[in-house]
């Protein structure tokens, strides 16, 4: 069955957050994070402060929808898998065309968590999100799963699978993030996140033995 559609409110919530998100992205790159303050972040998205705080605790957690979006296409893409497909290669291809950068907007959106994660090494509060973020993607990715799996999936397997997945695409990107390595090809995101899927799932095919 699938999901009710959101709400033009609710389109616009996101946008909203997404846009302070973004500016708050570009400000923590441009002076780190201890050098941007929420006032700033508001401003530079064109929101009032008390908007600002309508949705989001502080500063560092502004940028949630930003490192969010890549975990929300993937698990879009997984989703439209038919179920009964064999989980480890859909997770894998559906992962590898995320990370894949194939326009310009889904480049920018890697670069960004990039700096993000670069900025996350002195930064508590900004590693925070990010744990945040990926704990959160696992728990909206088990019910995905299931569904692929289909009638006879497996709790275990099932959270097994989601959190392997989930791992695989943060210490994907928290190694690349380190390096000078490309969008695509050798340590790119999604050629680090495959390797990653392949070991931490090991001989593990279906959800459902």
């Amino acid at each position: 069955m699938s999901s009710r559609p959101p709400s033009l409110t609710e389109r616009r919530k996101a946008a909203t957050q997404l846009d302070i998100a973004r500016a708050a992205a570009e400000l923590f790159t441009e002076r780190g994070p201890d050098g941007t303050t929420a006032e700033e972040i508001a401003e530079r998205a064109g929101v009032a402060l008390r908007t600002f705080y309508r949705y989001f605790r502080n500063k560092q957690d502004a940028v949630g929808p930003l490192l969010a979006a890549g975990g929300d296409r993937w698990r879009a893409l997984l989703a439209a898998t038919e179920p009964g497909a064999a989980v480890p290669e859909s997770l894998e291809r559906a992962m590898r065309e995320a990370l894949a950068a194939p326009d310009e907007h889904a480049a920018e959106g890697l670069r960004q968590t990039r700096e993000l994660l670069r900025a996350a090494a002195a930064d508590p509060a900004l590693r925070a999100v990010w744990y945040r973020v990926h704990q959160e993607s696992e728990e909206k990715l088990i019910p995905v799963l299931t569904r692929l799996a289909g009638l006879d999936a497996k709790e275990l397997e099932t959270r097994l699978a989601a959190a392997a997945a989930t791992d695989a695409i943060r210490v994907a990107l928290e190694v690349w993030a380190a390096t000078d390595a490309d969008l695509t090809g050798p340590g790119s995101p999604a050629e680090l996140a495959g390797r990653c899927l392949r070991k931490l799932m090991g001989g593990m095919r279906s959800l459902t033995a």
